[in-house]
C-alpha cells in the first residue's frame, strides 16, 4: 500500500486510514467474512440446507460437504460419524429401514419448501437464531412452523451447532438434532 506525503490534512495517516478502510470493506463484504457473523452463517446454512431438498435422513458425504462450511466442527464430525452408523447398521440388517428417515434439519419429516430466517440472538459464545419454516403442496394448506439454529462461536468464528425443533408434530422431530444424532450412534451396532 502506498502511503501519500501530502500536506498536513491529507498526510501518511490520511492515506493509511484509507487503505485500511478499503481493506475492511473488502474483508466484510467477502463472502468468508459472511460466515463469520451469525445471520450469514444461518443463511448460509439454510441454502445449503435447501440444496439437496427433500432431504431424507443424514446427508451423504456431497451433502455434508455443502453443509461442512457453516457447521461447527463438533456437530460436522456427529454428522459424519452418524452416516457411518448408519452404514453399519445397513450393512448388517439388509431389508431394514434406515435408522433415521426424513428431514433431519426441521421439524418437519417431509421438511421444508420455504424459510424465513429471524433475528439471531447472542448469549456470550452462543447464539439462537429463529427460523420460520413451511412446507407447502398442492392441493394442502402450507403449514408452518417454527425451529431454531443454535450457532457457537468457534476458532472459525460462528457456525450452526445444534437444531432445537420447536413444532411439536406427532410424526416429527422433537428435541434437537444432537439428541437425534446420539440415538443412531447409541443404536447403531
Amino acid at each position: 500500500m502506498k502511503v501519500s506525503r501530502a500536506g498536513r490534512n491529507g498526510g501518511p495517516a490520511a492515506g493509511l486510514t484509507a487503505g485500511l478502510a478499503a481493506l475492511a470493506i473488502a474483508l466484510f463484504a467477502s463472502p468468508l467474512a459472511a460466515q463469520t457473523d451469525m445471520s450469514g452463517v444461518a443463511a448460509g446454512f439454510l441454502g445449503a440446507y435447501g440444496s439437496f431438498h427433500p432431504s431424507t435422513g443424514i446427508p451423504d458425504a456431497a451433502g455434508r460437504a455443502r453443509l461442512a462450511p457453516y457447521l461447527s466442527p463438533a456437530l460436522n464430525k456427529m454428522l459424519a460419524d452418524g452416516a457411518a452408523a448408519e452404514a453399519r447398521f445397513a450393512a448388517r440388517f439388509k431389508n431394514s429401514p434406515p435408522l433415521i428417515e426424513g428431514d433431519l434439519f426441521s421439524s418437519m419429516f417431509e421438511g421444508a419448501t420455504a424459510w424465513k430466517l429471524g433475528t439471531c440472538s447472542a448469549s456470550g459464545t452462543t447464539a439462537r437464531c429463529p427460523v420460520g419454516f413451511t412446507h407447502a403442496q398442492a392441493g394442502h394448506p402450507p403449514v408452518t412452523w417454527t425451529d431454531t439454529l443454535l450457532l457457537a462461536n468457534t476458532a472459525a468464528g460462528w457456525r450452526v451447532d445444534d437444531i432445537a425443533y420447536g413444532a411439536g408434530f406427532q410424526f416429527g422431530n422433537t428435541g434437537k438434532l444432537t439428541d437425534t444424532l446420539r440415538t443412531v450412534l447409541r443404536e447403531a451396532p
